[in-house]
This record gives structure tokens, sequence and C-alpha cells, in this order.
């Protein structure tokens, strides 16, 4: 080893993270007034969800958990989750690899993973991917924060930074 790998190792210690309290949420439910908002790359390998709704989300989309969520497991690869859209019931499989922000707003934490690939594209705020709180609409249309209009800007990270 000629160097240590900080980014690597901060990448892997922020998915744990996210896994361990996925997996105290899959046990006990949500606590309080926590939710989360979560982008992934509908693009990376592993990610599993109906066919409609890569079609409408064809680069990335954002989830809502918060009230109505059913069958969530957490692996050491990733979480699988049912969730409402639209009164539909849908299954999916999320890596996290696929994970780009993983938000809890109800107490100001967020995480964004950085991508090699792609970190010019990600910066212009352009993206036209996933708002999830339109398909889970009983639960995140409310709960988007107001100056967040939509795309893929559902929570900005920016004012979490120190």
């Amino acid at each position: 080893m000629s160097e240590i790998e900080y980014g690597a190792m901060m990448h892997r210690a922020m998915q744990g993270l996210i896994a361990d309290v996925l997996q105290g949420v899959a046990e006990n439910g949500l606590p309080g007034e926590h939710h989360f908002f979560i982008t992934f790359d509908t693009r990376e390998e592993g990610v599993e969800m109906a066919s409609w709704l890569r079609d409408r989300y064809p680069d990335e989309m954002t989830i809502v958990i918060q009230h109505w969520f059913d069958n969530l497991t957490v692996t050491d690869e990733g979480f699988s989750i049912t969730l409402n859209f639209g009164n539909s019931p849908e299954p999916m499989v999320i890596p996290f690899d696929a994970i780009r922000t993983f938000v809890d707003p109800s107490v100001e934490f967020g995480l964004r993973f950085e991508t090699q690939d792609s970190d010019d594209d990600d910066d212009d705020g352009d993206d036209d991917g996933g708002e999830g709180g339109d398909d889970d609409a009983d639960d995140a249309s409310r709960d988007t924060p107001a100056e967040s209009p939509g795309g893929a800007e559902v929570v900005s990270l920016d004012k979490w930074r120190k």
C-alpha cells in the first residue's frame, strides 16, 4: 500500500452508517419525526425497480421513507423496500453503491456521495431525474422542502455543511 485511501474508507463508513440506520428502522420502525430522502442512480448495477418507474426516472430517483413503507430488508450490499406509488405498492432493490444522497430533514442530517465519473454533471443541478415525492404522493409531496421546487434538487445539502 503506497498511500492510505481515505476517500474510499470514508465512502464505506458512510454506507455502513446508512445500513445501520436502515436496519434499526427495519427492526423498530421510524422513531419520532425521522424520515429519509434517498436519491439513487437508477442506472447502477443491482438496482431493481418496476419498468414504468425506470422509464420515468432513467438516471436518478429520490424516494421518501416516511409514512408508508413495507418489507424493508437490509443486506451488506444494499436494501430492499416496498413503497407506495399512487396506491400501487412497488418493490425496489437499491444497492448502497447506487445511493447519491441520504437526508433526514427532521434532524438536518445529510450525506452526499460524490461519483468519480460524473462529478461535473452533479454540480450543475440540471438533472431531471427523480423527484420521488410525486410518486409517493401521500407521503412526500407535502414533505418536500419548499426551497426545492423539483428535479434532483429535492434536498439541498449545502445548508448542513460547515
